[in-house]
């Protein structure tokens, strides 16, 4: 039911329909939350409690929020 589903056509077929869809400036994000979801479903399966690291968009912001409110509790 199933053995030509896979095909590089259908494949190519599938991520042209998506670029047209979501458009290529979204394709990143929804590549890159549908990774953290995988790897997330794997820790937990594996058994590990710990939380994912923090992304690089998150870290970003908090090293920049900092200097601010060091400025702000100095005054």
């Amino acid at each position: 039911m199933f053995e030509g589903l896979f095909q590089p056509m259908h494949l190519l077929f599938l991520a042209g329909i998506a670029l047209l869809v979501f458009g290529p400036k979204k394709l990143p994000e929804l590549g890159k939350g549908l990774g953290e979801g995988i790897r997330g479903f794997k820790a937990a399966m594996n058994g590990k409690d710990e939380p994912p690291a923090a992304s690089k968009d998150q870290v970003d912001s908090q090293r920049s929020a900092s200097p601010k409110q060091e400025r702000k509790s100095e005054n």
